[in-house]
């Protein structure tokens, strides 16, 4: 196969995936433009945001449902090539799919938690695979965490935070640079006493009644990543709880989810946390027991 025959089959996938900027009534009323093929190389899927994307030939009323679709990232109105997906939607799916097992699967860079300026401790899962089908070894610490949490945290802090893995490496990485901060400002501004700031490798939300036990903290804050899906990979969660202590019902935790770029932005998230973190040490509650 040559380079024109190459060129040729690249443009019938690319005329198939019918990638456009635009806009999603544009689309339904057949007004894509023809995709540009650059040196051969696809462009990059994973940057097609499928709230515009609506791939149904012939639709009726195709610009209303675009436009309705665009208020969430479903993938509905992707259309069909006889009974199969067509080219575009498959290739999405798969690549989504991809990213959501790098980020169960990956470990977080050391690097980018010494940059955190966190200390790294571990639960008692002794490798990714334990910590996938062991849950229980992830809500418990090692005794080097232990004996190093004593040693290196603030004793009796008003609020605890630390950062575990979870479910999403990624997770970490796209979200706790921005929203780690904007929690201390918030609680700085309002006058609450932080304890010392940590990592948990291969933790489970349930690790933090063990820390806050340790650490004698009222409060006990947990950033930890999501379990992915196929709309993100970089989704993490905010579990807080006041004097949580272990075999507590999971009733007493307040959660804040779908922390990233797409979801709640992380600096509002900081905030957002910080402020319900003050509502739970004026009403000396959290979770189903907190009104907010």
């Amino acid at each position: 196969m040559d380079e024109k025959d190459l060129r040729s089959i690249i443009e019938q996938v690319l005329a198939e995936m019918n990638v456009s900027s635009a806009k999603p009534a544009e689309k339904a009323a057949g007004g894509a433009a023809a995709p540009q093929v650059e040196d051969g190389c696809l462009p990059d899927i994973t940057e097609i945001d499928i709230r515009e994307q609506y791939l149904v030939s012939n639709p009726e009323n195709g610009e209303a449902y675009a436009e309705l679709k665009f208020n969430a990232p479903c993938r509905l109105g992707i259309g069909k090539a006889g009974a199969r997906y067509k080219t575009l939607p498959q290739l999405e799916f798969r690549a989504a799919h991809s990213a959501a097992q790098d980020a169960v699967f990956n470990d977080v860079d050391e690097a980018f938690v010494e940059k955190m300026g966190l200390f790294t401790v571990q639960t008692q899962c002794d490798s990714k695979d334990t910590y996938l089908t062991r849950p229980d070894l992830g809500r418990k610490l090692s005794p080097e965490a232990v004996e190093t949490i004593k040693s290196k945290c603030k004793k009796n802090p008003t609020v605890q935070i630390y950062v575990a893995d979870g479910l999403s490496s990624a997770s970490v990485a796209a979200n706790v640079g921005d929203l780690l901060p904007a929690i201390l400002q918030g609680l700085e501004s309002y006058k609450i006493d932080v304890g010392t700031p940590f990592f948990v490798k291969y933790g489970r939300v349930g690790v933090m009644d063990e820390i806050s036990e340790l650490t004698g903290a009222t409060v006990t804050c947990t950033l930890i990543g999501e379990r992915p899906g196929l709309i993100t990979a970089e989704s993490m969660s905010a579990y807080i709880a006041y004097k949580a202590t272990v075999g507590m019902p999971e009733a007493r935790r307040t959660v804040v989810s779908n922390i990233h770029r797409a979801g709640t932005i992380p600096a509002e998230a900081g905030a957002h946390i910080a402020e319900i973190i003050k509502i739970m040490l004026d009403k000396k509650a959290s979770g189903t027991d907190l009104k907010l």
